[in-house]
């Protein structure tokens, strides 16, 4: 772990949006305070976790959440607990997530100055009506000012998020949202399929075929199929490669920190809900922030889970994660990793996949093909064993 991804996790939101299956939370600004003092402490000492000396950060991601609702005195004191704690200085990548309307210029130059270099906007959708639908506060038009905000304070990394798949989304709104992204000229975007689970309001409702939350003008597979595909279309006729299932980004912008889970490299995870990574052990923290904060003031571990993980389950992770992007993973690697007798199952089980037109396979590297990419979850669910 001597260079190592760097999470923080910010779970509070303006508001709650219908689709979102996170753990983020409407809560008062009065936990504001409380909360960046823990994750200060939590930062310093580590409670509960590694204390291996001042380990040096590859990148850094702060999430949520919206972490931009902690304004600018907050986001400086947990930066500063970072520079005491790690090296940051060269940290090739520092992503932080705004909302459209969450971040004037103030604070966007704060952020630029505090090494944040990169913006991550979810815009979700350029149609109003789709917005107000699923819960989103901001409007078509404050997608547009937020970009040109950023651009303005000097950020040249600007990530979009759209979501495809929404109530009452249609072909021509879709391709409309897509256009209007593109218009602006994000160094990044990432294309999300509406996922209906239970853990979100408006998956749940869907699931039992209501009508709450315009579940039933959800459109349909086919449809979320046909938007991927124009998607995929239009962003590599603008020049985006696509490096991962849901994400497209102009050459050398890909996110690095992303990249680091998929790739299997360790990360520490920082505040209710974070997760952490060391290569072998995978731990988790409170998801409450009310709990976290009381664990950490009292000088308590915050971890509510940790696991070691079995071999088996470590090829499994660099199957399912690492067949998430474009390039895919090398076997040869994981063959000098894990040994021929382990590896002979997983082989197999790949060789199969390839024979039926899921896997590909060029130069000793395994990747999904273009048919594969829409039911890549079925794809990974053949390597648990």
């Amino acid at each position: 772990m001597d260079e190592l991804g760097i999470y923080l996790q910010i779970p509070f939101c303006a508001s709650k949006c219908t689709f979102c299956n996170f753990s983020s939370q409407v809560a008062p600004a009065a936990i504001f305070d409380r909360y960046a003092d823990a994750l200060v402490r939590e930062i310093g000492a580590r409670i509960g976790g590694p204390d291996r000396g001042n380990l040096s950060a590859e990148t850094i991601y702060v999430g949520g959440g919206t972490p931009s609702l902690l304004g600018r005195e907050r986001l400086e004191r947990i930066f500063a607990a970072l520079q005491n704690r790690f090296s940051i200085e060269g940290a090739a990548e520092s992503t932080l997530e705004i909302t459209p309307g969450s971040a004037d210029e103030k604070l966007l130059k704060a952020l630029l100055r505090l090494g944040v270099n990169r913006l991550s906007i979810g815009a979700q959708s350029f149609d109003d009506r789709e917005l107000r639908c699923v819960g989103r506060l901001h409007t078509a038009a404050e997608i547009d000012r937020q970009v040109l905000r950023a651009r303005r304070a000097g950020f040249g990394n600007v990530s979009l998020d759209l979501i495809a798949g929404l109530p009452h989304q249609s072909v021509a709104s879709w391709q409309t949202s897509l256009q209007r992204a593109v218009r602006l000229r994000p160094e990044h975007l990432s294309v999300y399929l509406f996922e209906v689970d239970e853990k979100s309001r408006l998956g749940s409702e869907t699931l039992r075929h209501g009508t709450l939350y315009s579940a039933d003008a959800v459109p349909g597979d086919d449809f979320q199929a046909e938007a991927y595909e124009r998607a995929r279309e239009l962003l590599a006729g603008e020049g985006y490669a696509q490096y991962e299932i849901s994400n497209f980004a102009l050459p050398g912008f890909e996110s690095h920190h992303n990249q680091g889970y998929w790739q299997l490299k360790p990360y520490l995870g920082f505040g209710a809900g974070a997760h952490s990574f060391d290569g072998t052990r995978r731990w988790v923290n409170e998801i409450s922030p009310e709990v976290y904060c009381d664990m950490v003031e009292k000088c308590e571990s915050p971890i509510a889970d940790s696991r070691t993980l079995s071999q088996n389950e470590q090829v499994e992770e660099f199957f399912f994660l690492g067949l998430r992007q474009r390039r895919g993973v090398d076997l040869e690697q994981a063959r000098g990793k894990w040994g021929n007798p382990p590896w002979n199952w997983w082989q197999a089980r790949a060789s199969a996949l390839k024979q039926e037109g899921w896997l590909e396979e060029d130069c000793g590297w395994l990747r999904l093909s273009q048919r594969a990419f829409l039911v890549s979850n079925e794809v990974f669910q053949e390597f648990l064993e």
